[in-house]
């Protein structure tokens, strides 16, 4: 193994599997909600898109119904 590679010569190359990982979509979000997931993620330095949907994702995997 090298101690150090040169990637400059490389091609970029998009991810054939970035379609399959996330879905692009529109929902409209109070302006609470989302004010409230920006000042959260500015506190833990992560997109607040990204804080939004590890939120969802932990109340699909808890399987939460709104009561």
């Amino acid at each position: 193994m090298r101690a150090e590679y040169d990637f400059s010569k490389m091609k970029a190359r998009r991810n054939p599997y970035a379609s399959r990982l996330k879905k692009t979509i529109t929902i409209r979000l109070g302006a609470d909600v989302v004010d409230y997931f920006k000042s959260m993620a500015n506190q833990m330095g992560v997109p607040y898109q990204n804080l939004i949907n590890l939120y969802l994702r932990d109340c699909v995997l808890a399987h939460r119904k709104i009561e």
